[in-house]
Formats: structure tokens, C-alpha cells, sequence
């Protein structure tokens, strides 16, 4: 489920980036996204 979200994200990212709209909410998602991504990469690890 998570890397469905973060894949949907970097890919409207990348559409946003080439087409030049929304940038600046794009990337701040994508952002949030990656913050959480190594959140729950630090909490697996130290579970």
C-alpha cells in the first residue's frame, strides 16, 4: 500500500516537473512521502 502511494506520487511529480503544474504542492507531497517512507524504514528496522 505504501509503495502504491509513493509511486502515484513520484510519478504526478514527474508530470507536474515536465509540465510545470502544481510544482510546488507536488513537491511538498512528495516530501511528506519520502519523510514517512524512512520513518517506516527506521521503525522496521528496529522492530
Amino acid at each position: 500500500m505504501l509503495w502504491t502511494i509513493i509511486w502515484i506520487i513520484i510519478a504526478i511529480w514527474l508530470i507536474g516537473f515536465v509540465l510545470d503544474l502544481v510544482g510546488g504542492l507536488i513537491h511538498i507531497l512528495l516530501v511528506i512521502a519520502l519523510v514517512v517512507f524512512i520513518v517506516r524504514m527506521i521503525q522496521g528496522r528496529t522492530k
